[in-house]
């Protein structure tokens, strides 16, 4: 997954001008359940349920509405039977399928890759870019969209094209979770459900939270952005967005102990210092460089005492740092996972 126009983003741009489990639901990296590993080795974590779950009741939208885009414009929105719900996490189209609108979706961007989602044709073929062609020939009825994705020329050729396009705040984080939700609610005529969903996914959230073990000692969890592909490997800290996780997990941000703010690029003398209890990686990024085995080889992992414990967690791309509407549920997976080996 790549990050837009996001602190990840920035730090990616000026780089180029898993949290351990031993009991619990966790899989070490190969996929064999880590009860059964006999050790606190490498782990995946993972939520308890594969796909979205929509509300119990399904609403009818009440057209037409016209709504302030978060670009500055109104925007009418008169038919929703054909949405095209795109951003560079998939928590937009996480959200609207939570709503109990999936059945209307028509297409799907890379980072969407839940079950119910995962046969919708793909509008962003060459990774992250939106194809006007591909989206137009859908014939959406109503994109909703934010910042993180692009260019923002495919979208204006939309809007010029007659296609009502609203976009959202692209701020991720555990408190703007409530504010997307209602936004997409209410630009897709259903607001009562949005509310539904808002007190769903807040009470999932404090659940989660409240329910994380309460160690004497935090755990130090530092994530690692790495993309062996591309020569990219940050080491995140304070506001990156994977520091508001770990921290509701009961642990400790290493990047932000060591005074980092978002994304830094990854140093032998940087990660020795934040010297971390546990690697957190994203699943696809853990594969770009070979495994635990190829993480090992980076610059100061293996000096850490994750490294020396090889107390790495990953977790699904479209998952980690989403911030949609399965957030509490990645959560509780988090925790469970940091939190099994004591």
């Amino acid at each position: 997954m790549r990050f837009g126009r996001t602190a990840l983003g920035t730090a990616l741009l000026l780089c180029l001008s898993t949290v351990v489990g031993c009991a619990g639901t966790t899989t070490d990296a190969g996929g064999t359940p880590a009860a059964q590993t006999g050790s606190c080795g490498p782990a995946t974590a993972k939520l308890d349920r594969a796909d979205v779950t929509p509300l119990d009741e399904k609403a009818t939208p009440a057209l037409p509405v016209t709504v302030d885009s978060a670009d500055g414009e109104k925007v009418t929105v008169t038919d929703v039977s054909r949405i095209l719900p795109v951003n560079l996490y998939g928590s937009i189209a996480e959200i609207v399928f939570s709503l109990g609108l999936g059945d209307r979706v028509v297409g799907r961007d890379t980072s969407t890759t839940f079950p119910a989602a995962a046969n919708l044709p793909l509008v962003t073929p060459g990774g992250h870019d939106l194809s006007a062609e591909g989206i137009l020939r859908l014939n959406p009825t109503v994109v909703v969209t934010d910042r993180s994705i692009g260019p923002a020329e495919v979208l204006a050729q939309l809007r010029r094209s007659g296609i009502p396009v609203v976009f959202v705040d692209d701020k991720q984080t555990l408190p703007a979770i409530s504010g997307h939700i209602r936004a997409i609610a209410a630009a897709l005529g259903v607001q009562a459900s949005g509310e539904k969903l808002v007190q769903r996914v807040e009470g999932e959230i404090a659940s989660a939270k409240s329910g994380a073990p309460k160690a004497a000692k935090k755990p130090r969890v530092a994530f690692l952005y790495v993309r062996g592909t591309a020569g990219v490997f940050l080491l995140a800290g304070k506001d990156a967005g994977s520091d508001a996780m770990i921290e509701a997990i009961g642990a400790e941000d290493a990047g932000t102990a060591i005074g980092i703010t978002k994304f830094k690029p990854l140093t032998s003398e940087g990660l020795i210092n934040a010297a971390p209890d546990v690697l957190l990686v994203m699943t696809e990024g853990l594969h770009s460089v070979g495994g635990v085995d190829g993480l090992l080889k980076l610059p100061g992992v293996a000096q850490t005492p994750a490294g020396a414990a090889r107390r790495v967690v990953d977790m699904d791309d479209g998952i980690l740092l989403s911030f949609g509407a399965r957030t509490g549920q990645a959560v509780q997976a988090l925790a469970r996972a940091v939190h099994s080996c004591g």
